[in-house]
């Protein structure tokens, strides 16, 4: 049997190339994923809907009470947000392909960030589409809107953001979020902003395309937020009219989504604010652990990340970041090459700080003595 050419044309994501090579015993910093406990009213809360029955097919939508939920909690960046701009999905990356099979037609292009997270170009290319790398420039990773600018054509349909970024850390400042807003109004292009990492920000505030749904489709997730990666919920919110497609193609994907996660989410949404700001502190103790060891390294460097839970340091060895990265896999220590996330990725690694202080270090310790055995040969 023949697969399609669309999924042909598309390799297997380099962040899972180097989780499925991992041997049990390295330490590995390659998946973006909390090691903290969800909170336990989102345990208790999905086992006693499971238990009450609540195994059945949903809301296509999702159910009322957690979408009136979400709303609630992110009217803090638009006041006008309402539970029917908001539809649960199974998980942020289900969400942004729903919007790319909504959205693109065959021949449009989508403008996505490079160094960026892996899955938004190969989204463009199952719609049918192409995509096109833009630069994300300086020591904080912002949006390079010249370089945009020489990148939109007739064919340009949306721009792709990701505040805060996988795999940077960087933050959108104020004069990249009104260049990508004035850009977006100037050729008519729909903003696909992936804001899953809102909850965790260091440094700065987070600047959301919210208020702007007339021109942005806005994705976020409960995943990264209550620590639940396995349980597969996100959620996305539009204006109505986009609304009423979105949710058509939901359907056509899952019918609905995971019923007894569903209340379990909503459970925990009451009290997150307290679990997110202990999360937030365990987090930035982490960054600034993995930022001192790293900069503590001869040849290697990078700023502090103002948000999310990614390393991303530049280097200065003759060799390609995935033939790095396989290097310190065979030392026992699995990371994610920069060249898995876009044509300006190459030159950089990255390390995720999701994981505890002990496999930091240990896994810092093995980073050290690889890059300086390297150097030496």
């Amino acid at each position: 049997m023949k697969v399609s050419q669309r999924l042909n044309s598309i390799e297997m994501s380099g962040i899972r190339k180097m989780f499925d090579i991992a041997s049990p015993t390295s330490i590995n910093l390659g998946l973006g994923e909390p090691d903290l406990l969800p909170p336990k009213k989102a345990i208790d809360g999905m086992t006693l809907a499971a238990e009450n029955g609540l195994n059945k097919y949903g809301p296509t939508a999702g159910i009322m009470e957690l979408r009136e939920s979400v709303a609630q909690k992110y009217s803090a960046y638009w006041s006008d947000l309402k539970s029917s701009n908001v539809m649960i999905t199974p998980s942020g990356s289900s969400a942004l392909l729903e919007i790319a099979m909504t959205i693109i037609d065959p021949g449009d292009n989508v403008l996505t960030p490079s160094p960026g997270f892996v899955i938004y170009g190969p989204h463009a290319k199952l719609a049918g589409g192409t995509f096109t790398d833009y630069k994300m420039s300086g020591p904080d990773f912002q949006p390079d809107l010249e370089d945009i600018k020489s990148k939109i054509t007739p064919a340009t349909k949306a721009i792709v953001v990701n505040n805060p970024s996988n795999p940077t850390g960087s933050i959108l400042d104020e004069e990249s979020f009104k260049g990508i807003l004035d850009l977006a109004e100037d050729h008519d292009l729909t903003i696909i902003s992936d804001e899953v990492y809102d909850s965790f920000i260091y440094e700065g505030k987070h600047l959301s395309f919210l208020p702007y749904l007339d021109r942005s489709i806005v994705v976020g997730g409960f995943s990264k937020m209550m620590a639940i990666t396995g349980w597969r919920m996100g959620f996305l919110m539009a204006d109505e009219d986009m609304m009423d497609e979105l949710i058509k193609m939901q359907y056509h994907l899952c019918a609905s989504p995971n019923m007894p996660a569903m209340y379990g989410a909503l459970a925990a949404m009451p009290d997150i604010e307290d679990y997110l700001k202990d999360a937030r502190t365990i987090f930035k103790r982490r960054r600034d652990l993995i930022v001192q060891r790293i900069n503590e390294i001869d040849g290697m460097h990078m700023d502090p990340p103002k948000g999310a839970f990614y390393a991303f340091p530049s280097y200065d060895l003759d060799i390609k970041s995935a033939d790095l990265a396989m290097e310190l896999a065979k030392s026992g220590l699995i990371c994610t090459p920069g060249s898995a996330f876009g044509s300006y990725g190459e030159g950089h690694l990255r390390f995720s700080y999701a994981a505890d202080e002990t496999k930091i270090s240990k896994g810092m310790d093995i980073l050290a003595d690889t890059y300086a055995k390297l150097r030496k040969e």
